[in-house]
């Protein structure tokens, strides 16, 4: 279990929060003593990333979805993907609130990267 910081939220607390949208990702990225801890660094960078690679997956799915024959493909693709994203995004926030590293295959290693780990 990590100790709470100057500002009373733990690591761990922080690294999970950062997955609930981009946006505390970002504030811990800018905001001290957050931004120069690198467990909270990674989670604010994988969170960032998996964000656009949703918002990729998503664009790519309309337009799939506006082509003629695969149109009707996507009604039973869009849901799969939004679901398997949807247990990614649990598994990665549970394993940060954990204390744990959980490295996403691809955007982990760029996290990781650019948290300088």
């Amino acid at each position: 279990m990590s100790e709470p910081n100057q500002s009373g939220l733990s690591d761990n607390a922080a690294g999970g929060l950062a997955y609930i949208t981009f946006i505390p990702a970002i504030i811990f990225l800018i905001i001290e003593p957050f931004n120069k801890n690198s467990f909270v660094r990674f989670h604010s960078w994988q969170s960032i990333f998996l964000s656009i690679a949703w918002i990729a997956v998503d664009i790519v799915l309309g337009i799939i979805g506006r082509l003629p024959f695969l149109g009707l493909i996507n009604l039973f693709l869009w849901p799969v993907v939004g679901l398997l994203f949807f247990i990614l995004w649990l598994i990665v926030m549970i394993n940060a609130f954990n204390g744990k590293r959980f490295k996403v295959p691809l955007i982990g290693d760029l996290a990781e990267k650019q948290a300088g780990a």
